[in-house]
């Protein structure tokens, strides 16, 4: 019969192995962010973590899957990152909510993380250097593109799109009593709770008084003080107000997805697997909008967004939000970028489409 004690001393010996590993880890990762802070290297290099990610899971024959690879060494990026650099990462909070919850899925534990009010807070907090990162939504995959933050790409010109994040979005049910027949509210965003109606149904819970709240972190804050109430929200709100999760994953659309954007002041260099994102002006009349299209076909490129957007400066105008596959500086899109009137460059950078680091 297994001892369980000598495996308890196997895993505390190998504990003590990768802590040894660990350390020697990071004393290189701090002689790089010398010699980058003396050069003026970028201490974010989201192309070289990808790399290093499917190195990884390509030499990889254990246990682990590849999500647990992933979750494992974006926390060691994380901290390696704020040992080069502190980081500081301006969000669309409060905290809780799925936006925080991207971000610390980039940024990991070390950062230091500023909630902020508005989409256009975040921008604004960046423009003053409170933060060097900034993370908001774009847009999700039923609810369609989030306005405000195309309309502020567009007027904070001086930031730029660095990375993005696609994150699939869960509801968890989560009260702090684990019988459903005591309890008698149910606190969630109005989106939160329409998205779970099905969940609400199977388990006799949509007869239950509905409360609505400012945000699905507020639910679980509200449910965090009332033995006799339940909450829909994300994982680390439930964790963040130390709310037990009874049931995880309870939307009716498990394909719900949203895309979040990091911004910076930075420019990536060119890099496989690149995107960019612009604002186009057209000319004001027939077929403007289908000659621009003509030259990203004929220069082979391919779009993946196209929105249009009002030109809120002059009445019944449109400008077009486009992202395609490439680098700003590639030779290819400088050609076809030239028969636009106007081109607002919002960013080139790793997509995080395929193989989501």
């Amino acid at each position: 019969m297994p001892n369980l004690e000598e495996f308890r001393a196997k895993i505390d010996a190998v504990d003590d192995q990768i802590l040894v590993l660990l350390n020697e880890r990071m004393n290189y990762v701090k002689t790089i962010g010398e010699i980058k802070q003396n050069s003026g290297g970028t201490i974010y290099r989201p192309e070289r973590e990808r790399a290093i990610i499917n190195r990884l899971k390509n030499t990889n024959f254990g246990l682990l899957d590849q999500n647990a690879i992933e979750a494992i060494y974006q926390e060691i990026f994380a901290v390696s990152r704020n040992l080069e650099m502190p980081q500081s990462v301006a969000y669309f909070g409060p905290e809780g909510t799925y936006t925080h919850q991207a971000a610390r899925s980039r940024f990991g534990a070390m950062s230091r993380y500023i909630p902020l009010a508005t989409i256009e807070d975040v921008f604004k907090e960046l423009i003053h250097k409170e933060a060097k990162y900034g993370v908001v939504p774009i847009e999700n995959n039923t609810e369609g593109a989030v306005g405000v933050t195309l309309d502020c790409l567009g007027k904070y010109q001086e930031l730029k799109i660095f990375g993005e994040i696609y994150m699939d979005i869960h509801h968890s049910f989560v009260s702090l009593n684990e019988n459903l027949k005591d309890i008698q509210r149910i606190y969630s965003h109005p989106q939160g709770y329409n998205q779970c109606r099905k969940f609400l149904e199977s388990h006799g819970l949509n007869l239950v008084e509905f409360v609505p709240s400012k945000s699905t972190a507020n639910a679980a804050y509200l449910a965090s003080q009332d033995r006799y109430s339940a909450a829909i929200c994300s994982k680390i709100a439930a964790k963040l107000y130390n709310v037990p999760i009874l049931f995880d994953t309870i939307e009716d659309n498990l394909a719900n997805r949203t895309r979040f954007l990091i911004l910076s002041d930075i420019k990536n260099p060119k890099m496989d697997n690149c995107k960019t994102s612009i604002l186009a002006h057209t000319a004001h009349k027939p077929g403007g909008l289908s000659d621009l299209l003509y030259e990203f076909k004929r220069e082979n490129i391919n779009l993946t967004k196209l929105e249009s957007r009002p030109v809120k400066a002059k009445e019944f105008l449109h400008s077009f939000y486009i992202d395609f596959e490439g680098h700003i500086d590639d030779e290819n899109v400088q050609r076809a970028l030239k028969q636009a009137d106007e081109i607002v460059w919002l960013g080139s950078y790793l997509s995080g489409e395929k193989n989501e680091i």
